[in-house]
């Protein structure tokens, strides 16, 4: 991910947030965030010239002072709308995505007519075709053909996809596209509970809703701003008692040290950390129903998965070619090429790619060879071509190993013993043999497996080493599922699963006080997906599937899931990390702001015994104050692209990685206002 910059973040969305920052001054949002609504009435009794009464301060020091305690609520406002930005940012995209189409409603599967509607009437249901070109107009199941959709507006990628009926892929989603054939959809959703709907919907209420932790920590925050409140209002009896009842602490003095020592970094950056870490998973194309998901998954150790679809490209494809006996590993794969050239099918396509790669076979055209297709059928179980060579009918086809052998048989052909057991030893280890014959002789067969996605093992590595066991759960033989477990690089396998199993085992790891994700995408997997901590459904599956998790990976990549733990990892880290900041940033304001009001008490002679405290040798009361005041404005601004970003996560053991972050954040945090709040005090001096 790019580095983070105020600066680099569109115009529009910079100006907007300068906007909202003044808006959020209403009291009645202000008064949820209870330590700046501290600052808030602070600011406001500052601003009024009554409570100035009995200072001797100057002119310029008040104006000074009340504005940058107002600056200190519009830096902690804009930080909340920069974030409430990027996100308005995103649904408005939505929106224009979800605009107006019209459909092509028809009465039933099979009937040819249909009449022109708008899409926000569909409900429920209704049936409508999608034809080349049509923007797919409501949420809904392809119940008959299957097209390649252009998912772009939704995922951001480019890439068509295939969907198809009567699987895991069946799921469109309103405003998609179709880029080939035609699809009749059955409508899932009604208007205004469509997926882009619910998007826009629950996107805009993570800039509301604060999750539980963020709840736990405003009360604790809240507490502790308390007893910094009580402390202060106690301070004037101390002082009155002390100085014999002659003199007094001015109540902006007061107000000011108040100010400095609750934990204004934390509670002006929490909304905008929050806010933040959805963008994050927006970014990543992940939608989280909830921001206690991306919490929780920040505390994940275990991860199962299914595997096809999720580990497996789903679709099979050509991985290998077995000529029979006396015939050449070539020849197979070129008429296999040559039979496989009208198959449109992901497996068909495999076998021609395969072939192009390995033996540099260029695609050819039928109308080139003079060749009539023989396109495959649910009845036959091939196809293939028909051909004239050498002035001679020739007919090749591929198929069903049964299918084959049957015409071989009915051309006056028999099958190769070889062959047979290749048959068998290909389905014994799960894959799909498919047998090439060219007239009445067998060629070979092709071996089509499930395919693992590119660079998974070395994802699920990098899982390993944060402290996450992955289990593959599948309903495959275990044969096939130790080769692919073993090819992944799963720590685990459950073979032969049913629904149970994957409840059960989600059951067991949780009794054992781990937390569970479950990453799926057909209907089996949404009992698993409801059950676990955390559900990662794909865009790609089932409607079923996406309703039963709590979160949605529209790119479809389980691999996924270690983006969304290290985003779960680094919300609660910077949480943590700004809070810790936030408080060590106090200690070195008590040294800066308490010398300053208790420094000419019990004075002799020009010399205090309370001098001392004076660590940071500031030039007077009035410009300690300020110093310490304009460095808590500034800092809420200063870790913004922090809290924006998020403190760097690193695949380390919890321990090291807390030592870590106390070493920067805690002692950087007492040690850097010390810093700043010198230099502050030193361009003071030479204007006051």
């Amino acid at each position: 991910m790019k580095k983070f910059s105020v600066f680099s973040l569109d115009k529009k969305i910079l100006s907007a947030a300068l906007g909202q920052a003044i808006r959020k001054l209403d009291p009645r949002q202000q008064i949820r965030n209870p330590v700046m609504f501290m600052v808030y009435v602070g600011a406001i009794m500052t601003s009024i010239p009554a409570f100035w009464e009995g200072s001797s301060a100057s002119l310029s020091f008040k104006i000074q002072l009340v504005s940058w305690l107002w600056l200190t609520i519009l830096f902690a406002n804009f930080a909340e709308a920069l974030a409430e930005g990027q996100t308005k940012a995103r649904t408005d995209a939505l929106r224009t995505t979800r605009g107006t189409v019209l459909a092509k409603k028809v009465q039933s599967m099979d009937d040819k007519k249909f009449s022109i509607v708008n899409g926000q009437l569909l409900r429920k249901d209704d049936l409508f075709i999608c034809e080349s070109g049509d923007d797919i107009a409501a949420d809904g199941e392809i119940i008959s053909g299957a097209a390649t959709v252009d998912e772009s507006a939704i995922t951001g990628e480019s890439a068509p996809v295939i969907r198809e009926s009567g699987g895991d892929r069946s799921a469109v989603t309103a405003g998609t596209r179709v880029l080939s054939d035609r699809i009749v959809i059955r409508v899932t959703q009604n208007p205004g509970d469509s997926f882009l709907d619910r998007m826009i919907t629950l996107i805009e209420g993570a800039k509301r809703a604060k999750t539980p932790a963020e709840i736990a920590l405003t009360i604790v925050l809240s507490v502790f701003s308390i007893v910094f409140l009580v402390a202060v209002m106690s301070l004037p009896v101390f002082y009155g008692f002390a100085a014999g009842g002659k003199s007094s602490i001015p109540l902006p003095s007061l107000i000011a040290l108040l100010v400095c020592l609750i934990p204004t970094t934390i509670a002006g950056l929490l909304s905008a950390v929050r806010i933040s870490g959805m963008n994050q998973l927006l970014a990543h194309n992940v939608l989280a129903m909830s921001g206690r998901a991306v919490e929780a998954a920040g505390d994940v150790d275990v991860l199962l998965l299914d595997k096809t679809g999720t580990i497996t490209l789903g679709n099979r494809q050509a991985s290998e070619f077995f000529p029979a006996p006396g015939v050449e590993e070539y020849d197979l794969a070129s008429w296999a090429q040559l039979a496989s050239l009208a198959d449109e099918t992901p497996e068909g396509r495999s076998i021609v790619v395969l072939a192009k790669n390995k033996f540099a076979l260029r695609e050819r055209s039928l109308a080139e060879i003079s060749a009539t297709a023989v396109p495959f059928s649910a009845s036959t179980r091939m196809s293939g071509s028909d051909l004239v060579m050498d002035g001679k009918q020739v007919s090749v086809r591929k198929g069903a190993f049964d299918a084959i052998a049957q015409r071989v048989k009915e051309l006056g052909g028999s099958i190769p013993d070889a062959v047979k057991s290749r048959v068998d030893d290909i389905a014994k280890k799960g894959g799909t043999p498919l047998v090439v014959a060219r007239g009445n002789s067998i060629l070979g067969c092709i071996y089509l497996k499930d395919i693992v996605k590119g660079g998974i093992r070395e994802r699920f590595g990098e899982l390993r080493r944060i402290g996450i066991r992955t289990v593959m759960i599948t309903g495959d033989n275990a044969l096939t599922a130790a080769s692919i477990a073993a090819e992944a690089g799963v720590d685990d396998y459950i073979a032969e699963a049913k629904p149970e199993a994957k409840l059960a085992r989600i059951r067991s790891e949780q009794a054992k006080g781990h937390m569970v994700a479950m990453i799926g995408d057909g209907t089996n997997d949404a009992p698993a997906l409801a059950q676990a901590d955390i559900g990662v459904a794909m865009q790609t599956g089932t409607q079923v599937a996406r309703e039963a998790g709590n979160m949605v990976d529209l790119d479809s990549n389980p691999t996924k899931l270690l983006e969304i733990v290290e985003i779960g990892k680094k919300i609660l880290m910077t949480r943590g990390a700004l809070t810790t900041f936030s408080i060590a940033n106090d200690v070195a304001k008590y040294f800066a702001i308490l010398p300053a009001i208790f420094g000419s008490l019990y004075a002799i002679a020009g010399v205090s015994p309370l001098a001392p405290l004076n660590v940071m040798r500031l030039a007077s009361p009035e410009s300690a104050i300020l110093s310490a005041v304009i460095f808590n404005a500034l800092i809420i601004i200063a870790m913004i692209p922090i809290a924006m970003k998020g403190v760097q996560f690193r695949p380390m053991p919890a321990s090291a990685l807390l030592s870590r972050n106390l070493l920067i954040y805690g002692v950087g945090g007492v040690i850097a206002p010390f810093i700043g709040i010198k230099l502050i005090d030193m361009l003071l001096a030479l204007f006051m």
